[in-house]
């Protein structure tokens, strides 16, 4: 999901080192080599994420962007802070930026908050104390922009006199990332890399997917029955490894000694049922199974995945946290469309810093409108 750079540089980016040959010895070489656009439009499908330091990147399927940047955290006894950078995807489109201060430990924020960077005073923001966020306004973000190309010292003050000093180790590559993956390098809207060439160039937005729901049928006693077929558990297991679900297969893991684990089966269709039954059982997550079958042999089970955390038979959910602190989570959403369970939508909230209990914000990477 992630990627670590020995420089800030995206990844796609290289740098080769002139090499002269003489006319009569290139020709063959270049009536064999394909004649390659200038810049292949990313696949927005999937999405992106991104993260180079102490800053990280998700753009979206619909190719709107997000990065967030953080505190240095190599050196210690920084404030816990991030700003959110978000962009839209097209011609034209500003990018917007607010931040939040570290809240994960009880702490008493300021009522006032005002922007240095590189030591110019940039005035107030527009900043609730309540939460602990503020909004820059446009000029801000542009000088944000500006200094995050190059070497900058980004710190809030408070008028407690308190600091917090985001870091820009990795902001340039993710911004070049982020300028990649819109289309917009080139551009006079580019962050990283401005040049000529027009803005009708830069790649549209993609439209948000639409997913229908399909309604379900009421589960019957017969299926409930199932929930304690050997033949069930059997054809699971087969479908399934032990790296993906220790509960089915006798091991060494806790869970695999506890015994067979409650089978739970739900009908889905007139001749589907979901099944779902504990997987694994970790220091701060657990993950559940969730796999269609037939509701009668052969079941032939279709794994949906063994991270799940709650269902309401149409849609399956899951969310972990990325560590014991709860400071970060990454979440994926599944939905019935009455033939298989798709990706509706996959979202972390950003770095594990500190900032807020549950993480700062919301960063997807596919995003869906659920319709019923």
């Amino acid at each position: 999901m992630s990627a670590v750079l020995g420089q800030d540089a995206a990844p796609s980016m290289y740098h080769h080192k002139d090499v002269h040959v003489r006319l009569p010895a290139l020709l063959p070489l270049l009536l064999l080599t394909p004649i390659l656009p200038a810049q292949a439009a990313p696949d927005a499908s999937s999405g992106l994420s991104f993260t180079h330091n102490d800053w990280t990147l998700a753009c979206d399927n619909t190719r709107t962007c997000r990065a967030a940047g953080y505190q240095n955290d190599e050196d210690g006894g920084n404030a816990p802070v991030s700003i959110l950078l978000t962009r839209v995807a097209g011609p034209d489109q500003p990018v917007k930026a607010k931040l939040m201060l570290g809240q994960y430990d009880e702490t008493t924020l300021p009522t006032q908050l005002s922007l240095q960077i590189n030591d110019a005073k940039l005035g107030a923001l527009k900043y609730a104390a309540s939460d602990g966020t503020a909004d820059l306004s446009p000029a801000q973000t542009t000088a944000l922009l500006t200094s995050l190309t190059r070497d900058s010292r980004i710190v809030l003050v408070g008028n407690d006199g308190k600091r917090w000093i985001v870091s820009d180790r990795g902001a340039s590559a993710v911004l070049l990332k982020m300028d990649e993956f819109q289309g917009r390098l080139g551009t006079p809207g580019a962050v990283m890399r401005k040049g000529k060439n027009p803005e009708s160039a830069v790649l549209p937005a993609v439209p948000m997917p639409v997913v229908k729901l399909a309604k379900v049928v009421p589960t019957r006693p017969a299926d409930e029955a199932l929930a304690h077929s050997a033949a069930l558990r059997a054809a699971l297991a087969a479908a399934t490894s032990a790296d993906d679900c220790e509960a089915l297969h006798p091991g060494d893991s806790v869970i695999a000694n506890e015994g067979p684990q409650e089978i739970t089966v739900q009908r889905l269709s007139a001749d589907k049922l979901l099944v779902s039954q504990a997987c694994w059982r970790a220091a701060y997550n657990t993950g559940d199974g969730y796999w269609v079958v037939n509701d009668r042999a052969p079941y032939q089970p279709r794994l949906v995945t063994t991270s799940g955390e709650g269902d309401d038979v149409r849609t399956i959910g899951e969310s972990h946290k990325g560590r014991g602190l709860g400071d970060c989570f990454y979440s994926t959403t599944w939905g019935w469309t009455g033939t298989q369970f798709v990706k509706t939508e996959v979202s972390s909230t950003g770095l594990c810093r500190l900032v807020s209990a549950g993480g700062a914000w919301e960063m997807p990477t596919l995003v869906s409108k659920v319709v019923e």
